[in-house]
């Protein structure tokens, strides 16, 4: 033998002994973890291919040619069983197949030389040319990664532009919502699909309150500021409210009120009045009138902006000057905790925006998860806009809701409360209110009447009075923490004979979505009631069935099955099949009990505060979601001694077990992921969904967001792969044709055709945002700007206080 043909036979078995040991890593864990997943009843695929692999791993490191047989059966296998396990979903395929392959290319490499020494015949050109078929596959596949792939594809049909009417066209964002009804859409198409590839960053302000903490513990910037005239108005984390110039970002004043929490700092949005301007008394016959105010002329404060804090305070400031309303209050500020009873820090924060409903303040309360039985009240209440005087409270816990608290006397206690942006329609003069839960979400079995009638529901009030005009329920004895998360859009529902009924619609965290008549409370769209399992918790008051929203599109939230289980390698896919067999899930409204259950979408996912935005020209609505599910065990403990948790979000980031003081159980829940810290069902785990309201159909549905700035354990993937991520924060539409996001967890604001979903324009931002992005047109320069405020995204350590305002380039 010659000493070439020597180092080449070295290098050939270094090259199969190589190839044995990665081979048998493989096989030995597919089939320690297969035979697992067999005993729990799931595939046997695992426990098979990796015993074929151990024989193909031995027989490379003896260098025999039997060994490409060997991972060959397990490769044409796998092509058989990956399309029947997982359809041909293409991020699916990726994890079945791109290892197999890869190994599959380096084996038949080595072929030729195998079967030369065993038999002289190489059979070279075969090998290589099935090697470089797979390769050339598995480039393919690389290439197809950086491309989304729309779980509902548009069917390619562009919708024509509806020029804005010049009355009809935008004067000021003067809402949370832009309406007090939150349509999220902005009458202005300056800016459009055809020519939004031109906008630039137009100027950049810095706030000066950086948030903290990527966790959702902390502080975080999730606000949509307001546009009134020639100025911009937005709060910090921390309730410090600034205006600046709209055309500029130059700072005009700035009111430091530096609210301070021990958890879950932020400032959602404000509420502006303006008692120069003629009121705007209901059209709709029965309705109560809005109650007359009036500011002394040269008074200050003619126009105010009103806060809620996150120390549970409601501040009046003067629009132009940012000087306190002294007048409001005790000095500018009304304390919220009055007639709660003990309400200490953080048990009863304010985040969302308060809502302006005629000439009263309408505010809510964030009433902390998962503490104890014994917290302070969900009470609403509506305040003199002008004096801070309280006019009405909504008590859900006493039978006259109504009623006034005589001296000594707390609201009741524990009672369901709404947290989220509540909407108002001045033609009823009724305000739309999203509830939540009673405490501690997770147990119900002091559950009262009352409680079950107002959890997790829409109620409606008179403004004027606080009195009820209907509720609705969207989950019975909601054990799984599916507060109603947003602020309903009030919307003009099209009626199959072309007329429209006012309505109400809105997502929830369950992955639906309900369409109320706006009058009655009654479903526009068909909801069933339908069995559902109960539990074994005693003396839990479970509920035989649920409502299920059937004549609306379900965004992400089907029942899962192992099949769904997914993973960056096969490795963290078979362990999530493992965690999945081992869990029980009963699909959505599975109970959680003593043993580990899986809750998916989770009290995380589905849709969140962020709300929908709508195109009312076309009858559509635009949907952001997140899916993360959530696993949950219900652990029993003595509750003479246990230590409440602090209330923050940290309790779903897998702190072991956390004590619910006050009933006989502590709760222990995590984000179901796979050890790499990806979620464990197939992706896209976030995408925007656009809902046409006449047909009550997806028109489509795309992934957004990419793994540039996140990805396993923690580490910047760096890669602009749209495999869809968790979105927090709402959408923005447009008569442009345009919606707009950028709450994904890497650092762009996007926009997509309204019609298509395709992505059309996007800008990188220094930090990721969970804010909502809003549009306005400056009344000096008549340009229209497309605004958002980035202060980072969730479970990313990189932290900022930028907002940005971006306009055409000409």
């Amino acid at each position: 033998m010659s000493t070439s043909e020597a180092r080449l036979s070295a290098g050939l078995r270094a090259a199969c002994v190589l190839l044995g040991l990665a081979l048998l890593a493989t096989g030995l864990f597919f089939f320690a973890g297969g035979v697992k997943l067999a005993l729990l009843h799931g595939s046997t695929y695992f426990l098979i291919a990796g015993a074929v692999i151990v024989v193909s791993a031995v027989q490379f490191m003896r260098a025999k040619s039997s060994a490409v047989i060997a991972f060959g059966a397990v490769f044409i296998g796998t092509l058989i069983w990956a399309p029947v396990d997982a359809g041909f979903d293409f991020w699916p395929l990726v994890s079945r197949l791109m290892l197999p392959s890869g190994f599959m290319a380096l084996a038949l490499l080595t072929w030729p030389a195998l079967r030369r020494r065993e038999t002289g015949k190489p059979a070279s050109k075969r090998a290589y040319a099935f090697a470089a078929v797979i390769a050339l596959g598995m480039v393919v596949t690389f290439v197809r990664m950086f491309q989304p792939h729309p779980t509902v594809a548009s069917d390619g049909g562009e919708t024509p532009l509806v020029p804005v009417a010049k009355e009809h066209a935008q004067k000021d964002w003067s809402n949370y919502g832009n309406t007090p009804g939150g349509s999220r859409f902005v009458a202005l198409d300056q800016i459009t699909r055809d020519n939004v590839k031109d906008l630039q960053v137009a100027w950049t302000f810095h706030t000066g309150d950086v948030p903290e903490s990527p966790t959702g513990n902390g502080a975080e910037d999730q606000q949509t500021p307001l546009q009134i005239g020639e100025r911009i108005y937005m709060c910090t984390p921390h309730n410090n409210v600034i205006a600046v110039d709209a055309d500029s970002g130059k700072q005009i004043w700035k009111r430091e009120i530096d609210a301070k929490s021990q958890a879950w700092n932020r400032c959602r949005g404000l509420a502006y009045f303006d008692a120069t301007q003629p009121l705007t008394q209901p059209s709709v016959a029965g309705s109560t009138p809005v109650t007359p105010v009036s500011v002394a002329a040269g008074a200050s404060c003619q126009r105010r902006l009103l806060m809620n804090t996150i120390d549970a305070r409601l501040v009046a400031i003067d629009a132009d000057t940012g000087a306190l309303c002294e007048g409001f209050g005790e000095h500018g500020f009304v304390n919220l905790k009055a007639g709660l009873g003990e309400a200490d820090d953080p048990k009863y924060q304010l985040t969302s925006a308060p809502t302006l409903a005629g000439t009263t303040v309408v505010v809510g309360g964030r009433v902390a998860d998962n503490v104890q039985t014994d917290m302070p009240g969900g009470v609403m209440r509506g305040f003199d806009v002008i004096t801070g005087e309280m006019r009405w409270a909504f008590d859900p816990g006493h039978d006259d809701p109504n009623v006034r608290l005589q001296p000594g006397e707390t609201y009741a206690r524990s009672t369901p409360n709404s947290w989220a942006p509540m909407s108002y329609d001045a033609a009823m003069n009724t305000v739309f209110i999203p509830m939540g839960s009673s405490s501690v979400d997770l147990w119900g079995a002091n559950r009262t009447p009352l409680d079950h009638k107002y959890a997790t529901s829409i109620l409606a009030l008179d403004a004027t009075t606080g009195k009820e005009k209907w509720v609705y329920q969207t989950v019975h004895n909601d054990l799984w923490d599916f507060d109603i998360p947003m602020q309903p859009s009030l919307i003009d529902f099209p009626e199959k004979d072309g007329s429209t009924k006012p309505a109400v619609v809105f997502g929830t965290k369950s992955g639906q979505i309900f369409v109320l008549d706006r009058m009655t409370g009654k479903p526009l769209t068909r909801v069933e009631e339908r069995t559902v399992k109960t539990g074994t918790i005693p003396n839990e008051q479970y509920s035989a069935t649920q409502p299920f929203s059937v004549g609306m599109p379900r965004i992400g939230s089907g029942t899962l099955t192992e099949s769904d289980m997914w993973g960056a390698t096969p490795f963290d896919q078979l362990m999530c099949r493992i965690s999945f067999k081992s869990m029980r899930n009963e699909g959505l409204f599975t109970v959680p009990g003593t043993d580990v259950s899986l809750d998916f979408p989770g009290s995380l996912g589905g849709m969140n505060w962020g709300s929908l935005s709508t195109d009312p020209n076309h009858h559509v609505i635009f949907v952001n979601d997140m899916r993360l599910g959530l696993w949950v065990q219900m652990i029993p403990q003595k509750t003479d001694n246990a230590v409440a948790s602090d209330g923050g979000e940290a309790v779903n980031t897998g702190m072991g077990a956390v004590p619910l003081k006050g009933t006989p159980y502590a709760v222990n829940k995590n984000r179901f992921m796979s050890p790499f810290g990806i979620p464990c069902q197939k992706p896209p785990f976030g995408t925007l969904s656009a809902v046409d309201l006449k047909t009550q159909k997806l028109l489509w549905q795309v992934p957004v967001g990419t793994v540039e700035d996140t990805g396993p354990f923690g580490i910047k993937m760096r890669m602009k792969m749209p495999i869809g991520m968790p979105t927090l924060g709402g959408t923005l539409a447009t008569q442009g044709g345009l919606v707009f996001i950028a709450g994904t967890q890497d650092y762009y604001l996007r926009a997509f055709d309204s019609a298509t979903g395709r992505e059309v324009w996007k800008a990188r931002l220094p930090v990721g945002s969970q804010g909502g992005p809003m549009s306005y047109v400056s009344p000096k320069t008549g340009k229209q700007y497309v605004l958002i405020s980035a202060g980072g995204a969730r479970q990313s350590p990189d932290r900022g206080d930028y907002v940005i305002a971006y306009a055409l380039n000409r």
